[in-house]
Protein backbone atom coordinates (compact mmCIF):
# COMPACT_ATOMS: atom_id res chain seq x y z
CA UNK A 1 0.00 0.00 0.00
CA UNK A 2 1.26 3.55 -0.99
CA UNK A 3 1.67 5.74 2.08
CA UNK A 4 -0.62 8.88 2.35
CA UNK A 5 2.25 10.71 4.12
CA UNK A 6 5.59 9.68 3.66
CA UNK A 7 8.14 11.29 6.66
CA UNK A 8 12.39 10.73 5.27
CA UNK A 9 14.96 11.72 7.40
CA UNK A 10 12.97 14.89 8.93
CA UNK A 11 15.03 17.48 11.16
CA UNK A 12 13.55 20.81 12.86
CA UNK A 13 16.18 22.44 14.93
CA UNK A 14 15.92 25.83 16.91
CA UNK A 15 18.67 28.13 17.21
CA UNK A 16 18.83 29.75 20.58
CA UNK A 17 22.17 31.88 21.55
CA UNK A 18 25.17 30.27 19.76
CA UNK A 19 23.16 26.58 21.06
CA UNK A 20 21.44 24.07 18.61
CA UNK A 21 18.23 22.13 20.40
CA UNK A 22 17.51 19.57 17.61
CA UNK A 23 13.83 19.39 18.37
CA UNK A 24 13.23 16.56 15.76
CA UNK A 25 16.35 14.57 14.77
CA UNK A 26 17.16 12.21 11.73
CA UNK A 27 13.60 10.50 11.95
CA UNK A 28 11.50 8.55 8.92
CA UNK A 29 8.16 6.81 9.01
CA UNK A 30 5.02 6.32 6.97
CA UNK A 31 1.27 6.58 7.67
CA UNK A 32 -1.06 4.62 5.40
CA UNK A 33 -4.44 5.88 4.58
CA UNK A 34 -7.09 4.69 7.28
CA UNK A 35 -4.85 3.95 9.77
CA UNK A 36 -4.35 6.11 13.15
CA UNK A 37 -0.66 5.99 13.55
CA UNK A 38 0.25 6.93 17.58
CA UNK A 39 2.99 9.06 18.61
CA UNK A 40 3.91 9.12 22.13
CA UNK A 41 6.96 9.94 24.26
CA UNK A 42 7.49 11.97 27.53
CA UNK A 43 7.51 15.82 27.34
CA UNK A 44 9.74 17.48 25.04
CA UNK A 45 10.45 14.86 23.10
CA UNK A 46 9.87 16.62 19.94
CA UNK A 47 6.03 14.78 19.35
CA UNK A 48 4.02 17.96 18.52
CA UNK A 49 6.89 19.54 16.83
CA UNK A 50 7.17 16.83 14.33
CA UNK A 51 2.84 16.66 14.05
CA UNK A 52 3.39 20.67 13.08
CA UNK A 53 6.31 19.97 10.64
CA UNK A 54 3.97 17.22 8.80
CA UNK A 55 1.25 19.96 8.49
CA UNK A 56 4.18 22.48 7.26
CA UNK A 57 3.00 24.75 10.69
CA UNK A 58 7.00 24.42 11.65
CA UNK A 59 9.39 24.62 9.10
CA UNK A 60 11.79 21.24 8.57
CA UNK A 61 15.57 22.06 8.99
CA UNK A 62 16.18 19.08 6.62
CA UNK A 63 14.61 15.78 5.34
CA UNK A 64 11.63 15.46 3.10
CA UNK A 65 7.41 14.96 3.72
CA UNK A 66 5.47 13.95 1.24
CA UNK A 67 1.74 14.14 1.18
CA UNK A 68 0.03 11.94 -1.56
CA UNK A 69 3.59 11.16 -3.04
CA UNK A 70 4.35 15.07 -3.26
CA UNK A 71 6.88 17.08 -1.56
CA UNK A 72 5.00 19.41 0.76
CA UNK A 73 8.10 21.48 1.74
CA UNK A 74 8.34 22.41 -2.20
CA UNK A 75 4.41 23.12 -2.41
CA UNK A 76 3.85 26.92 -3.75
CA UNK A 77 1.54 29.47 -1.72
CA UNK A 78 -1.51 27.72 -4.29
CA UNK A 79 -0.34 24.20 -3.06
CA UNK A 80 -0.01 25.21 0.27
CA UNK A 81 -3.72 26.54 0.11
CA UNK A 82 -4.65 23.34 -1.52
CA UNK A 83 -2.80 21.01 1.02
CA UNK A 84 -4.56 22.62 4.06
CA UNK A 85 -7.69 21.68 2.74
CA UNK A 86 -6.85 17.96 2.85
CA UNK A 87 -4.85 18.19 5.89
CA UNK A 88 -5.96 19.60 9.52
CA UNK A 89 -5.15 19.62 13.16
CA UNK A 90 -6.64 19.20 15.90
CA UNK A 91 -5.10 21.72 18.75
CA UNK A 92 -4.09 20.19 22.79
CA UNK A 93 -6.15 23.44 24.31
CA UNK A 94 -9.59 23.34 23.52
CA UNK A 95 -9.88 27.25 25.79
CA UNK A 96 -6.69 28.59 23.35
CA UNK A 97 -7.28 27.19 20.04
CA UNK A 98 -10.82 28.87 19.89
CA UNK A 99 -11.43 32.62 19.59
CA UNK A 100 -13.27 34.19 22.13
CA UNK A 101 -14.92 36.93 19.92
CA UNK A 102 -16.20 34.85 17.52
CA UNK A 103 -19.61 32.08 18.29
CA UNK A 104 -18.99 28.50 17.63
CA UNK A 105 -20.81 28.83 13.56
CA UNK A 106 -17.94 31.49 12.56
CA UNK A 107 -15.22 29.38 13.80
CA UNK A 108 -16.88 26.13 12.32
CA UNK A 109 -17.24 28.37 9.35
CA UNK A 110 -13.90 30.04 8.74
CA UNK A 111 -12.16 27.28 7.19
CA UNK A 112 -15.11 27.40 4.84
CA UNK A 113 -14.87 31.08 4.12
CA UNK A 114 -11.17 30.93 3.33
CA UNK A 115 -11.28 28.30 1.14
CA UNK A 116 -14.59 29.49 -0.83
CA UNK A 117 -16.09 26.22 -0.07
CA UNK A 118 -19.91 27.48 0.63
CA UNK A 119 -22.14 30.09 -0.11
CA UNK A 120 -22.83 32.22 2.46
CA UNK A 121 -26.58 30.16 2.34
CA UNK A 122 -25.19 27.62 2.29
CA UNK A 123 -22.70 28.08 5.04
CA UNK A 124 -25.66 27.25 7.87
CA UNK A 125 -26.39 24.28 6.57
CA UNK A 126 -23.18 22.88 6.41
CA UNK A 127 -22.14 24.13 10.27
CA UNK A 128 -25.57 22.57 11.78
CA UNK A 129 -24.51 19.48 9.90
CA UNK A 130 -21.02 19.06 11.14
CA UNK A 131 -22.30 20.42 14.63
CA UNK A 132 -24.42 17.47 14.41
CA UNK A 133 -21.63 15.09 13.69
CA UNK A 134 -20.05 15.54 16.50
CA UNK A 135 -22.88 15.50 19.03
CA UNK A 136 -23.59 18.91 19.20
CA UNK A 137 -27.35 20.50 18.46
CA UNK A 138 -27.66 22.88 16.33
CA UNK A 139 -28.32 25.78 18.92
CA UNK A 140 -25.06 25.72 19.66
CA UNK A 141 -24.36 28.04 16.49
CA UNK A 142 -24.66 31.07 18.42
CA UNK A 143 -22.99 30.76 22.27
CA UNK A 144 -19.20 31.80 22.69
CA UNK A 145 -16.50 29.53 23.51
CA UNK A 146 -16.54 30.64 26.97
CA UNK A 147 -20.54 28.98 27.58
CA UNK A 148 -19.36 25.75 26.31
CA UNK A 149 -17.16 23.09 28.76
CA UNK A 150 -13.98 21.54 27.88
CA UNK A 151 -15.22 18.65 26.03
CA UNK A 152 -17.67 20.86 24.32
CA UNK A 153 -15.06 23.38 22.87
CA UNK A 154 -13.01 20.13 21.82
CA UNK A 155 -15.73 18.94 19.82
CA UNK A 156 -16.56 22.22 18.00
CA UNK A 157 -12.60 21.89 17.50
CA UNK A 158 -12.65 18.87 15.52
CA UNK A 159 -16.20 19.97 13.92
CA UNK A 160 -13.86 23.16 12.11
CA UNK A 161 -10.87 20.15 11.24
CA UNK A 162 -13.84 18.48 9.51
CA UNK A 163 -15.22 21.42 7.94
CA UNK A 164 -12.87 21.42 4.52
CA UNK A 165 -13.40 17.46 4.69
CA UNK A 166 -9.49 16.74 5.37
CA UNK A 167 -7.93 12.97 4.46
CA UNK A 168 -5.58 13.52 7.09
CA UNK A 169 -5.86 15.15 10.88
CA UNK A 170 -3.13 15.47 13.30
CA UNK A 171 -4.62 14.82 16.59
CA UNK A 172 -2.14 16.96 19.20
CA UNK A 173 -2.86 15.35 22.47
CA UNK A 174 -6.28 16.64 21.94
CA UNK A 175 -7.68 14.85 25.20
CA UNK A 176 -4.71 15.80 27.64
CA UNK A 177 -6.39 18.85 28.65
CA UNK A 178 -9.68 17.58 29.10
CA UNK A 179 -11.41 15.85 32.76
CA UNK A 180 -11.22 11.82 32.56
CA UNK A 181 -14.58 11.09 32.18
CA UNK A 182 -14.68 13.48 29.13
CA UNK A 183 -11.65 11.90 27.53
CA UNK A 184 -13.51 8.46 26.22
CA UNK A 185 -15.82 10.64 24.60
CA UNK A 186 -13.43 12.55 22.51
CA UNK A 187 -11.54 9.23 21.49
CA UNK A 188 -14.42 7.43 20.78
CA UNK A 189 -15.91 10.44 18.61
CA UNK A 190 -12.26 10.11 16.91
CA UNK A 191 -12.84 6.36 15.91
CA UNK A 192 -16.24 6.62 14.80
CA UNK A 193 -15.58 9.51 12.66
CA UNK A 194 -12.68 7.71 11.14
CA UNK A 195 -14.67 5.04 10.07
CA UNK A 196 -17.82 7.11 9.14
CA UNK A 197 -15.02 9.52 7.07
CA UNK A 198 -12.54 7.14 5.82
CA UNK A 199 -10.38 9.78 7.64
CA UNK A 200 -6.13 9.07 8.41
CA UNK A 201 -4.66 10.28 12.06
CA UNK A 202 -1.61 10.90 13.60
CA UNK A 203 -2.31 10.49 17.26
CA UNK A 204 0.40 12.14 19.80
CA UNK A 205 -0.73 11.31 23.21
CA UNK A 206 0.80 10.89 26.59
CA UNK A 207 -1.80 8.51 27.95
CA UNK A 208 -0.53 5.01 26.26
CA UNK A 209 -3.66 3.23 27.25
CA UNK A 210 -5.84 5.69 24.99
CA UNK A 211 -3.00 5.25 22.34
CA UNK A 212 -3.24 1.42 22.51
CA UNK A 213 -6.73 1.48 21.73
CA UNK A 214 -7.21 3.97 19.12
CA UNK A 215 -3.71 3.12 17.08
CA UNK A 216 -3.30 1.17 14.52
CA UNK A 217 0.95 1.27 14.92
CA UNK A 218 2.40 3.07 17.50
CA UNK A 219 5.89 5.42 17.08
CA UNK A 220 8.05 6.27 20.21
CA UNK A 221 10.24 9.25 20.90
CA UNK A 222 12.59 9.72 23.22
CA UNK A 223 14.56 12.90 23.00
CA UNK A 224 13.88 14.08 19.58
CA UNK A 225 14.35 10.25 18.09
CA UNK A 226 12.41 7.54 17.03
CA UNK A 227 13.26 4.56 19.18
CA UNK A 228 10.73 2.15 18.31
CA UNK A 229 7.93 1.90 15.94
CA UNK A 230 5.44 -1.01 15.62
CA UNK A 231 1.77 -2.84 15.27
CA UNK A 232 0.40 -1.55 18.26
CA UNK A 233 -0.62 -5.10 19.73
CA UNK A 234 2.51 -6.06 18.78
CA UNK A 235 4.53 -3.08 20.73
CA UNK A 236 2.38 -3.83 23.79
CA UNK A 237 2.96 -7.19 24.13
CA UNK A 238 6.76 -7.48 23.26
CA UNK A 239 8.03 -3.98 23.45
CA UNK A 240 11.85 -4.17 22.22
CA UNK A 241 13.67 -0.79 23.31
CA UNK A 242 14.18 -0.49 27.22
CA UNK A 243 12.75 3.05 27.46
CA UNK A 244 9.25 1.50 25.66
CA UNK A 245 9.43 -1.24 28.30
CA UNK A 246 10.09 1.36 30.92
CA UNK A 247 6.76 3.20 29.61
CA UNK A 248 4.44 0.52 29.71
CA UNK A 249 5.40 -0.51 32.89
CA UNK A 250 4.21 2.73 34.00
CA UNK A 251 0.61 2.00 33.33
CA UNK A 252 -1.50 0.98 36.01
CA UNK A 253 -3.62 -2.17 35.49
CA UNK A 254 -6.92 -2.46 37.20
CA UNK A 255 -6.23 -5.82 38.35
CA UNK A 256 -4.74 -5.68 42.08
CA UNK A 257 -3.05 -9.30 41.80
CA UNK A 258 -1.79 -8.37 37.97
CA UNK A 259 -0.56 -5.02 39.27
CA UNK A 260 1.15 -6.60 42.21
CA UNK A 261 3.20 -9.14 39.94
CA UNK A 262 4.35 -6.79 38.18
CA UNK A 263 8.22 -5.36 37.81
CA UNK A 264 7.76 -1.46 37.86
CA UNK A 265 11.02 0.00 35.61
CA UNK A 266 11.98 2.85 37.15
CA UNK A 267 14.21 5.15 35.32
CA UNK A 268 17.31 6.80 37.16
CA UNK A 269 18.35 10.28 36.49
CA UNK A 270 16.74 13.15 34.62
CA UNK A 271 16.00 13.45 30.69
CA UNK A 272 19.55 15.07 28.83
CA UNK A 273 19.40 18.95 27.96
CA UNK A 274 18.21 18.58 23.75
CA UNK A 275 21.29 20.97 23.75
CA UNK A 276 23.61 18.25 24.51
CA UNK A 277 24.24 15.96 21.42
CA UNK A 278 25.90 12.62 22.58
CA UNK A 279 27.74 10.90 19.24
CA UNK A 280 25.93 7.35 21.21
CA UNK A 281 22.49 6.48 22.24
CA UNK A 282 20.68 9.50 23.42
CA UNK A 283 19.01 6.98 26.09
CA UNK A 284 22.39 5.82 27.19
CA UNK A 285 22.58 7.94 30.45
CA UNK A 286 19.40 6.38 31.50
CA UNK A 287 19.27 3.18 30.27
CA UNK A 288 18.94 -0.41 32.79
CA UNK A 289 20.83 -2.17 29.99
CA UNK A 290 24.07 -0.19 28.72
CA UNK A 291 26.87 -1.31 27.67
CA UNK A 292 29.98 0.78 26.20
CA UNK A 293 28.90 0.93 22.61
CA UNK A 294 25.85 2.77 23.77
CA UNK A 295 27.58 5.65 24.59
CA UNK A 296 30.60 5.63 21.02
CA UNK A 297 27.59 4.86 18.37
CA UNK A 298 23.99 5.95 17.85
CA UNK A 299 21.77 2.93 16.91
CA UNK A 300 19.92 2.72 13.70
CA UNK A 301 16.56 1.43 13.63
CA UNK A 302 16.61 -2.02 12.62
CA UNK A 303 13.49 -3.80 11.82
CA UNK A 304 13.64 -6.75 14.38
CA UNK A 305 10.57 -8.80 13.46
CA UNK A 306 8.09 -8.15 10.51
CA UNK A 307 6.91 -4.37 10.80
CA UNK A 308 8.78 -4.08 14.30
CA UNK A 309 11.73 -1.85 14.04
CA UNK A 310 13.92 -0.52 17.29
CA UNK A 311 16.79 1.83 17.52
CA UNK A 312 18.93 -0.16 20.14
CA UNK A 313 21.95 -2.18 20.40
CA UNK A 314 20.64 -4.51 22.32
CA UNK A 315 17.10 -4.80 20.42
CA UNK A 316 18.01 -8.30 19.27
CA UNK A 317 18.95 -9.56 22.73
CA UNK A 318 15.39 -8.40 24.08
CA UNK A 319 13.33 -10.45 21.55
CA UNK A 320 15.33 -13.57 22.27
CA UNK A 321 15.05 -12.83 26.02
CA UNK A 322 11.23 -12.37 25.40
CA UNK A 323 10.90 -14.75 23.71
CA UNK A 324 12.60 -17.50 26.28
CA UNK A 325 10.56 -16.18 28.80
CA UNK A 326 7.47 -16.84 27.07
CA UNK A 327 8.54 -20.37 26.62
CA UNK A 328 9.27 -20.73 30.07
CA UNK A 329 6.00 -19.61 31.22
CA UNK A 330 3.92 -22.01 29.23
CA UNK A 331 1.97 -24.81 30.66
Amino acid sequence: MTPLVSVKNLKTYFQKSKATLKAVDDISFDIFPGETLGLVGESGCGKSTTGRALLRLENATGGEIFFDQKNIQKFSKEELLQFRKQAQIIFQDPYASLNPRMNAKDIIAEPLDIHNIASSSGREKIVSDLLNLVGLSRSAMQRFPHEFSGGQRQRIGIARALAVRPRFIVCDEPISALDVSVQAQIVNLLKSLQRELGLTYLFIAHDLAMVKYLSTRVAVMYLGHLVELAPAQELYAHPLHPYTQALLSAIPIPDPKIERSRTRIVLKGDVPSPFNHSQGCPFASRCPLTKEICHQLRPAGKEISPGHLAACHRAQEIKNRLKRTRKSTEP
